[in-house]
C-alpha cells in the first residue's frame, strides 16, 4: 500500500523538479550579475533553508491528510498546499524569464500570504501541522525583502 507521505513527498518533488525545467543558463547569468545587499552574507545557505522549508510544508500536509483522509476539506487544503508550493517554485523561473525583480517580490509576497492563510486553515486540524509551516512563514518574508532590496540596487531590472 502506498503511504500518504510517499504521495505527498512525490508530488512535492515533482513540482520542485518541474519548476527547474524552466530555469535556463541565460536566466542564471541574468540573476548572478545582479547586485545584492552587502548584508546578504547567507546567500549560499538559501537552498538549504528552502529545503528545510519545503520539508516542513510536506510534513504538515501529511499530518493534515492523516487527520482527515479523503474529506472535501482535506482535499481543498491539499490544493492550497500545492498552490503554495507552485507559487514558491515559480518565483525563480518567472522572475528570471520576465527579468523583473518586482515580479519576484510580488510572487514572494503572494507565497507568504498564501502560507499564512494555510496555517490559519490547518490550525483547527493540527497544531503540529501549523507549527511546521512556521519556517515558511518566517523565511518567505526575508526572501521577499531581499528581492525588494535587490530591485532598489538594480533599478534597470526592477
Amino acid at each position: 500500500m502506498i503511504k500518504s507521505w510517499m504521495v505527498i513527498g512525490g508530488v512535492a518533488f515533482l513540482v520542485a523538479f518541474g519548476g527547474n525545467l524552466f530555469f535556463q543558463s541565460d536566466d542564471q547569468k541574468w540573476f548572478r550579475r545582479l547586485q545584492r545587499p552587502r548584508w546578504l552574507v547567507f546567500e549560499r545557505l538559501i537552498p538549504l533553508i528552502w529545503t528545510v522549508v519545503f520539508i516542513g510544508l510536506a510534513w504538515s500536509a501529511v499530518i493534515v491528510w492523516e487527520q482527515e483522509p479523503g474529506t472535501l476539506r482535506t482535499w481543498l487544503l491539499m490544493g492550497l498546499y500545492l498552490l503554495v508550493e507552485v507559487v514558491t517554485i515559480a518565483y525563480t523561473p518567472v522572475m528570471c524569464k520576465t527579468r523583473s525583480l518586482q515580479v519576484g517580490t510580488i510572487i514572494g509576497g503572494t507565497g507568504a500570504i498564501l502560507c499564512v492563510m494555510l496555517a490559519i486553515s490547518v490550525l483547527p486540524i493540527s497544531q503540529w501541522a501549523m507549527i511546521l509551516l512556521l519556517p515558511y512563514i518566517l523565511w518567505s518574508p526575508v526572501g521577499t525583502f531581499v528581492t525588494w532590496k535587490m530591485a532598489h540596487l538594480n533599478p534597470a531590472d526592477a
